[in-house]
């Protein structure tokens, strides 16, 4: 989607050969092609949920801390601007800081609960030592479409949910804006989601009202669902008035709602 966006904008797009692991391959690459940006979408999530993670720290760790600051340092030797889109689940609601509360740029990272999160917030970390990369927190992400890794897609699957409310990202809006960042030669860190917090409930409310009318699903506790799985997940509300300052982003429940509609829109005509 990144590329198709950067097509539609003009840009010439290289998609990179290196991976991450590799500094030297990526340096060779990097003074090559001499491009003006780098646009950081690699990383491990894990295949089909980050429980794989927990099986594969080290690669976890290998690709998502020590090979995002090797694409770091080959940019900064480089004098290259670097835009990383990482994550906001690194976070998470305690009882100093319960549902309601709003984590900013500047808190620091509360979540531990999986191997996935940690190898992110070391990444991060690592990062804020470079002044020319633009870290961009995603969560949850939301694509135009019913994509299978979409958020929307993924809770479809499911027969119960929890019903916590969470910053999500719908990426028609925001990669846009990411771009425009870049291009700006924005840096350090962004909370990237649409402001506010929504369910899983009030998001498949959505997804019944305009996709699938004879949708249904159950409720269960957090604590059902880790007991299930092999690690925790990240439930928390990103504070995007660092965003907001810098471009007008949509609230989400209002995001979602006309998000679905074309959606629902698109696929009768």
């Amino acid at each position: 989607m990144i590329e198709e966006l950067l097509k539609e904008e003009g840009h010439d797009v290289m998609i990179a050969r290196a991976r991450l692991e590799d500094y030297v391959g990526i340096k060779k690459e990097l003074e090559e092609k001499k491009p003006n940006f780098v646009l950081n979408c690699a990383g491990i999530t894990g295949r089909p949920t980050v429980d794989w993670c927990e099986s594969n720290k080290e690669e976890t760790v290998l690709v998502n801390s020590v090979g995002v600051v090797n694409l770091a340092h080959a940019c900064w030797r480089c004098g290259i601007h670097m835009t990383n889109y990482a994550t906001g689940c690194i976070y998470c609601y305690t009882e100093e800081r319960p549902i309601g509360s709003k984590f900013s740029e500047l808190d620091r990272p509360n979540f531990r609960g999986s191997t996935y999160s940690v190898s992110k917030v070391l990444g991060e970390e690592l990062l804020a030592a470079y002044e020319n990369v633009l870290t961009l927190r995603i969560r949850m992400p939301i694509s135009g479409d019913l994509n299978p890794k979409s958020l929307v897609s993924k809770l479809s699957k499911y027969n119960k949910l929890v019903d916590i409310p969470n910053s999500v990202t719908i990426l028609p809006e925001l990669l846009p804006i990411s771009i425009k960042l870049t291009i700006d030669r924005k840096k350090g860190i962004y909370n990237f989601t649409n402001p506010g917090a929504i369910s899983h409930n009030e998001i498949m409310t959505l997804y019944k009202k305009h996709i699938d009318s004879n949708f249904t699903w159950e409720n269960f506790t957090e604590e059902e669902q880790n007991a299930i799985l092999k690690s925790k997940r990240s439930n928390c509300e990103l504070d995007t008035t660092k965003l907001e300052m810098y471009h007008h982003v949509t609230p989400i429940h209002k995001a979602l709602d006309k998000l679905l509609e074309n959606i629902s829109d698109n696929k009768t005509r």
